[in-house]
């Protein structure tokens, strides 16, 4: 009797052990912890009042003097990224990326627009990319208006030295995946910036991750009397502007909407913010842009990457694209007292987590399917990262959650497999998703199954 209690014993231990779930890798990454307290705001605040300094950045504006206009604010940036690279064993490729512009609106004679790029190598993956940009360029009331003075201090000289700040902190580390700190030129007269670096990456082959476009981040005070410094706006638009008609269809049956991978990079920044930066939470906006108006992500969502805008909660329009002066008792105009570079600071945090951490992590899983119709049973496959891509790669986790939720709410790690079967989770209640995990905890952000949720896998977009 004690023999067969013992050998089944033995067979319910074995069972048990056959049945356990993998051992997942760390929860959160120490490095990111550091990495979301990092940006200083005096030199945020140094690098906004430089730009000030130049007077006028319109696109239109003098390119050869040495401290006015356009083309001294972008020497100084270029020489800037050149300077962080020296302190990093010239980890950096800077780069202008330029292209002319004519018979425009508001580029009516041939213009040179340059915008200026950082380019960080990834160690093992260094065809895919993750961008993070701000614009160069500012305005007054006029948009033609070239020669008066545009402080542009916070639209958008925050924008671009958050990007500074950020390169500083970023490429004191290696990162299995290619960084791209991007200043960008011409967005106030027609997002020509990013769509003349939008069409190189396209051209070349760049494998897009995502697109962190900073426009605004540095006010705290709105129009609406709201002062908060504890939020910030991500705006991701849905449906991918290059999707096919028969995509289109698919996608009606299935679902996917939501989930454009525009949609999960903004939940994985929203992710990111919760769990390393102090103080801040993210407002996802389901929308392109604010209401009929856009900004430098837009050119790479028009190619199909992933693409948002990133920037503060509440705005002041008396100090958006406005003459500098004073009407009844009311200042206008972009000037420096207008930021906050605390909160710069914060959203520059924001930024950096989500970069290192897309770039820490395996690239996003490929040719995620969905089966489960007509089932108690749900299941996900995929295409596993080749090796060389992705040698710190631990497994995969699968996420679900149900079709009114904004955010993913059930998840667990199920190793280094393609496959798996969520028993008793029917197909027709939740949407479901899987990300890649390496083995120091980073993640993917989260692939919806079917074109809808692409990232677009692992070879050319």
């Amino acid at each position: 009797m004690r023999r067969r209690l013992a050998v089944a014993l033995s067979a319910s231990l074995a069972a048990t052990a056959v049945a356990a779930p993998p051992m997942a890798p760390p929860a959160t990454q120490a490095l990111l912890h550091d990495i979301g307290t990092a940006p200083s705001a005096a030199r945020i605040e140094a690098d906004i009042r430089k730009l000030v300094s130049y007077g006028t950045r319109h696109t239109l504006s003098d390119t050869e003097s040495d401290t006015r206009g356009i083309g001294a604010a972008r020497r100084w940036i270029h020489a800037e990224f050149e300077r962080i690279s020296s302190q990093c064993g010239g980890c950096l490729d800077v780069i202008d990326v330029a292209g002319t512009i004519s018979g425009e609106q508001r580029i009516p004679d041939p213009t040179e627009v340059v915008s200026v790029l950082a380019i960080q190598r990834g160690t093992s993956d260094p065809g895919r990319y993750v961008i993070m940009s701000g614009d160069i360029d500012s305005r007054v009331s006029d948009v033609m208006d070239f020669t008066s003075d545009s402080p542009g201090a916070n639209d958008n000289a925050s924008g671009v030295a958050g990007t500074l700040e950020a390169a500083r902190i970023l490429s004191k580390h290696g990162f299995p995946g290619t960084i791209v700190y991007a200043a960008l030129s011409g967005e106030e007269q027609g997002l020509f910036g990013g769509k003349i670096v939008a069409a190189k990456a396209h051209a070349e082959g760049w494998r897009i991750e995502a697109v962190l476009n900073n426009d605004m981040i540095g006010n705290i005070a709105g129009l609406n009397g709201v002062v908060d410094n504890t939020t910030a706006r991500v705006f991701a638009e849905g449906t991918r502007a290059t999707e096919t008609t028969d995509e289109a269809k698919q996608r009606r049956f299935t679902g996917g909407e939501v989930d454009s991978p525009t949609r999960n990079l903004a939940r994985y920044i929203d992710r990111m913010a919760d769990l390393y930066v102090p103080n801040l939470d993210v407002m996802m906006v389901y929308r392109l842009d604010r209401f009929g108006r856009g900004g430098h992500h837009r050119p790479f969502n028009d190619l199909g990457y992933p693409a948002v805008r990133v920037m503060e909660t509440n705005e002041n329009y008396q100090r958006q694209h406005q003459d500098l002066r004073t009407e009844d008792g009311i200042a206008y105009g972009d000037v420096i007292e207008g930021v906050d570079f605390d909160y710069v600071a914060k959203l520059t945090a924001l930024n950096a987590v989500s970069l290192a951490g897309m770039a820490s992590a395996p690239p996003p899983p490929a040719d995620v399917t969905i089966e489960g119709a007509v089932s108690a049973d749900t299941t996900l496959k995929w295409q596993r990262a080749p090796a060389s891509q992705a040698p710190h790669l631990a497994g995969y986790k699968v996420y679900w959650r149900l079709t009114t939720e904004p955010q993913w709410t059930h998840g667990f790690y199920v190793g280094d497999v393609a496959q798996h079967t969520l028993k008793n989770v029917v197909i027709d209640n939740y949407f479901f998703g899987v990300a890649a995990v390496g083995k120091d905890g980073s993640e993917s952000p989260v692939v919806f199954p079917g074109a809808a949720g692409s990232f677009g896998g692992y070879g050319a977009p």
